[in-house]
């Protein structure tokens, strides 16, 4: 990829989906994880524990290359997108739910991330090639929740500016992944046939599974449909700009932000096929539940 999109571009792009994710934060929505505790465990269990195993044990099934491999450990390790919100709204899901999730995975992955990502790094034995050292977490770190803050900040002084954001900064969000999609598949348009080959059945049977699993775990611990719902999409639909931005920017191999790419090709069209199937069937099935409060 060229320089300045990787140098410049893709940290300044994930500051401003970064910050137009605070837009749409209030202290409030940290405090909620008090008032839906249950969903809000069961939800971050299946992103933090059980999707990673899962694909880790996809990679090994399907006896991925070692550095697309660690690019998907990558992606499973990286919280919800903005695009989870929008997809839980016009599916009639639990919005706030979602933006809470996106709240505390968004912190969480500070950790989490690093940790899974130097485990696979491990297990395939590509320390030499690729790490993540510390004080590149810091930059993540930085880049992630500095502007996430400065949107709160905004909001808190400047509600109605951002709200009126609110589309604008969504719609932007997802041009901007769609762009770095572009730019990897071109920068690697001599290779793009063989990691789709590579890839392309692992990210899309792993991105069918996570909005499965985001759906039917939490209804299987009675949880309320619309945040099963608000769940799937949340686990289903990555942070895919994150993904790109460390494999890119702090493993320097933009080998591994294929997966990534890959993966947000299927997420976009996959989310809307699920999305209407779960409607469809809650249409048939009668009325709504009525929320418990």
């Amino acid at each position: 990829m060229d320089s300045a999109l990787t140098t410049v571009g893709l940290p300044l792009a994930l500051a401003i989906i970064m910050f137009g994710l605070g837009l749409s934060l209030t202290p409030d929505d940290f405090r909620r994880v008090g008032r839906h505790p249950r969903a809000v465990a069961v939800a971050l269990g299946c992103q933090l524990l059980l999707l990673p195993a899962l694909c880790f044990g996809l990679v090994k099934l399907l006896d991925l290359p070692p550095l697309l491999a660690i690019g998907m450990m990558l992606l499973a390790a990286s919280p919800g997108g903005t695009s989870a919100n929008l997809y839980s709204h016009l599916f009639r899901g639990d919005v706030a739910l979602n933006v809470t999730l996106t709240a505390i995975n968004s912190v969480i992955a500070i950790v989490s991330l690093p940790i899974i990502t130097n485990l696979a790094i491990a297990h395939y034995d590509q320390g030499e090639t690729v790490d993540l050292q510390f004080g590149k977490v810091v930059e993540v770190f930085a880049v992630v929740l500095v502007p996430v803050g400065l949107g709160m900040l905004v909001r808190a002084r400047k509600a109605a500016f951002a709200e009126r954001m609110d589309r604008p900064v969504r719609t932007g969000s997802a041009v901007i992944l769609a762009v770095l999609v572009l730019g990897i598949l071109l920068d690697q348009r001599e290779n793009v046939g063989d990691y789709l080959a590579d890839v392309g059945l692992a990210a899309g049977l792993f991105c069918a599974a996570s909005l499965v699993i985001g759906y039917v775990v939490p209804r299987a611990f009675g949880i309320r449909e619309e945040q099963a719902i608000a769940s799937s999409m949340e686990i289903g639909v990555h942070n895919g700009t994150l993904a790109i931005y460390v494999a890119v920017e702090v493993l320097d191999n933009t080998e591994i932000s294929v997966p990534a790419a890959v993966y947000s090709v299927f997420m976009f069209v996959l989310a809307a096929v699920w999305g209407t199937l779960i409607s469809r069937r809650i249409r048939a099935a009668g009325p709504a539940e009525v929320p418990v409060p």
